[in-house]
């Protein structure tokens, strides 16, 4: 009896009050951390269409699948996307006392002081630098050119907002080892064609070139200034001419520079062949401006050779992006109206594996935004085309002997390669209908005794209500199976 009341008091003391418990269970209400997302079945079925397109499109270029980890070493991470990029890494605390080498006076000298110690990891930011790590890691077992595409999340501490999260896929292609144009117009093959599986056919692919940005800076006479220059024509788009003249002067570049850069900001271009001779003669004083367009346009030619539409193709030299990595060509693709930024984006770069220790690699590749491909599908009403339901046949019974019928009738079913499952309890067979109406499965077969006897089914479409009698062998030759 002692034993027994000891028990009981440790029940006691294990056991919470039915308050407190209330308290508890309204204290702990569930969230998301801001910038992320849950993704349900059907969220989760429109997804994987989309990266089943992109994948299918990366293998057929002949890229080979890779992973990296979701964390790298700051080391890795920092210094390789500028300043403002490195303000966005999502930094991991060390394990167990991440304070225990800090001291009072780095909590004074500040962030800058104070991270190092606490902090030697971080979620990776894209898949670009931990490419270029595991390429300088693994670069004798590696065949080159290497071509390789890689799927996965990547985080930015940014602000959210539509179309921007903190926690989003990237698919990611690139090709280093060579410097052939050849990659960068393939870039544009493979986009082409990643749009017409997943249905997008209003887009534009503008494309620019690191050497014409520092050619620009030449021609108007604000040689190193490029940096700067390129950050503030970037926001022509938003904020227009005039406030960004005003963004220059504050920068320090002379009247006489804003007012070279007048035509080319205020020229109206007519196809390629009158932009690259507009360029011709705005760069004609700068060497490396010149170099760039000739590179654009041993591009152009490339996919002119292998019969590719240049119809969404634009040369736009106001394009900056990637001014931190890129040096030669820029990509970006916008979908034509819609709310939602530019989905895509990539370039050459020359460097990026000479800070791990591998210099003259050139590589190029592009990215693209799953998170922002689903949003401009969405407004743009494309999915309905698109995500089947995953599964292709249910089976309703109306007993437990029909049932065990069943599931022998599943098992041949599935081994047939059809997507199928049974309800599996005993119940009304309203309800059934009602379970494979609310999950999109489009046939029904019913079991009862009459087919049991006969061996026939009788099969519903869930869709237009009729209903109809056939053998397993035609039912499977109206899924399309063998």
């Amino acid at each position: 009896m002692k034993g027994d009341s000891c028990a009981h008091r440790n029940l006691r003391m294990f056991f919470i009050p039915l308050g407190k418990f209330s308290n508890l269970h309204r204290m702990l209400k569930p969230s998301l951390p801001k910038g992320t997302r849950d993704f349900g079945p059907l969220e989760m079925g429109r997804r994987n269409f989309i990266l089943d397109t992109i994948k299918d499109t990366f293998q057929k270029f002949g890229f080979l699948p890779l992973e990296t980890p979701a964390m790298e070493n700051l080391s890795t991470l920092t210094g390789k996307y500028g300043e403002e990029g490195d303000q966005l890494l999502f930094k991991i605390l060390n394990s167990g006392d991440f304070l225990k080498k800090t001291n009072a006076n780095d909590y004074v000298a500040g962030a800058q002081v104070m991270w190092p110690k606490i902090s030697e990891k971080g979620l990776r930011y894209d898949l670009t630098v931990p490419f270029a790590r595991f390429v300088v890691m693994n670069r004798n077992e590696l065949t080159f050119p290497f071509k390789r595409y890689q799927i996965q999340p990547v985080w930015r501490a940014d602000r959210p907002q539509k179309g921007r999260y903190r926690e989003f896929y990237q698919c990611d292609a690139d090709v280093v080892g060579t410097d052939s144009l050849i990659c960068e117009a393939e870039i544009v093959l493979m986009i082409n064609r990643e749009f017409e599986g997943l249905g997008i056919s209003d887009y534009t692919i503008k494309i620019n070139n690191r050497k014409i940005l520092t050619g620009i800076a030449e021609a108007i006479g604000a040689i190193g200034k490029e940096q700067a220059l390129c950050v503030a024509i970037d926001k022509l788009d938003k904020i227009g001419w005039e406030k960004v003249t005003e963004e220059l002067r504050q920068k320090g570049f002379e009247e006489e520079s804003i007012q070279l850069l007048a035509p080319l900001v205020d020229k109206t271009f007519n196809g390629h062949e009158d932009t690259l001779a507009f360029l011709e003669a705005f760069l004609k004083e700068s060497g490396e401006g010149i170099k760039g367009l000739k590179e654009l346009g041993s591009m152009l030619e490339f996919l002119d050779d292998m019969s590719a539409s240049l119809d969404r193709v634009q040369i736009d030299p106001n394009l900056a992006r990637g001014l931190a990595y890129y040096t030669g060509a820029i990509f970006e693709v916008k979908v034509n109206n819609v709310a939602i930024g530019a989905v895509s984006g990539g370039g050459r770069y020359d460097n990026l594996t000479g800070v791990f220790g591998l210099p003259d690699v050139s590589g190029v590749g592009f990215s693209f935004g799953v998170d922002r491909l689903y949003d401009v599908m969405d407004e743009l009403g494309l999915f309905g085309l698109s995500d089947q339901p995953s599964v292709e046949v249910m089976l309703a019974h109306f007993g437990e002997r029909e049932r065990k019928f069943g599931l022998g009738l599943l098992a041949k079913l599935r081994e047939a390669n059809v997507a199928a499952e049974i309800f599996p309890e005993v119940t009304k067979i309203k309800k059934q209908f009602n379970y494979a109406d609310k999950k999109g499965i489009p046939l029904v077969i019913v079991i009862g005794s009459e087919e049991m006897n006969t061996g026939l089914l009788s099969v519903k479409s869930m869709d237009t209500g009729e209903q109809n009698k056939m053998s397993l062998q035609n039912l499977l030759v109206k899924l399309g199976k063998k």
